[in-house]
């Protein structure tokens, strides 16, 4: 499928900052991720790494905190990337995992996907839930993510284990391993992590807007492993080398980011104040990269690539 307008395939990585260049505690010091730190100027993704400018692709370390005292949350940070609005000065604090009922409010009302469909765009979330899952968000006994409620404001569902199956989706985990090994959901597709990310690839062409979310490198931060962390990092990698495999620079653009810092310190099991990496992948990397230093720049970026604004 060719497209005649440029295209976003976001890549969300849940909790992951720049760290200290320890490999001690930080999986990033040590894993080998040979696509990332290609497009990062063959430097790691560490403390210090600085603005980078590489052939169609920009790297910016990017503000998560955005002003306000604490450790940032996944609830306001993942609402403050697809809203445009500095949740936590909003409503005076850093909160989550979930949102509280001021945030998803603000959500409902600025959704990104939500925005984007009013203006005659397509935006999608890739990311599949089990039936579990899908039960509870019916039933009101779990909460969505912020994500999650971003995507469900634009009136579409989310993507099931059918979609799985019909390879319209993935699992957050991006191979369906996980959900064959730990939900006993057999019935799935296999295919390695580098199929995965080309699969991503594939089905972004169908939306202007595509959003893939991924959150064990947030529980890992929390939890570990350390050497589950190195593991995850390389399996992203081979996610990411995928994406690009089919990509081409000239259709669009590949956004890696986060919410805020966890898994880069593995000496603490709390969320970090460090600043997030952002990757971007394209021809049109600089353009987007522009002016981008905190969470709150990432939706009006995305409307610089897809309308042509300023």
């Amino acid at each position: 499928m060719t497209r005649s307008q440029p295209h976003i395939l976001a890549l969300f990585l849940d909790g992951i900052g720049l760290g200290a260049d320890d490999p001690e505690v930080n999986p990033f010091a040590l894993a080998d991720m040979p696509t990332a730190w290609r497009h990062s100027n063959g430097k790691r993704w560490l403390r210090g790494i600085g603005r980078q400018c590489a052939e169609n692709a920009a790297f910016v370390p990017t503000d998560a905190r955005l002003g306000v005292k604490g450790r940032p949350q996944s609830g306001t940070g993942q609402a403050s990337i697809l809203t445009g609005i500095n949740l936590p000065r909003r409503i005076g604090r850093h909160y989550g995992p979930k949102p509280d009922l001021p945030t998803r409010q603000l959500v409902a009302r600025h959704s990104y996907f939500k925005s984007l469909v009013d203006r005659g765009k397509s935006a999608r979330l890739l990311t599949a839930y089990p039936p579990g899952l899908l039960n509870d968000f019916a039933r009101g006994k779990t909460l969505r993510s912020s994500i999650q409620q971003a995507a469900y404001e634009s009136g579409l569902p989310h993507f099931t284990v059918d979609d799985v199956v019909e390879k319209r989706a993935l699992t957050a985990e991006w191979t369906t391993r996980s959900w064959r090994r730990y939900l006993n959901i057999m019935d799935l597709p296999e295919y390695s992590a580098r199929e995965a990310g080309r699969l991503l690839a594939r089905l972004s062409r169908q939306y202007d807007f595509a959003f893939h979310s991924h959150w064990m490198t947030d529980r890992i931060g929390h939890r570990g492993p350390f050497d589950r962390g190195v593991s995850l990092l390389e399996t992203f990698d081979d996610v990411l080398a995928g994406v690009l495999d089919e990509w081409d620079p000239a259709e669009g653009l590949v956004v890696v980011i986060s919410d805020h810092g966890n898994m880069e310190d593995l000496s603490t099991r709390h969320h970090t104040t460090n600043d997030v990496p952002t990757l971007i992948v394209g021809d049109r990397a600089q353009t987007f990269a522009d002016g981008y230093a905190a969470l709150t720049d990432f939706a009006p970026a995305c409307d610089r690539i897809l309308f042509g604004m300023p």
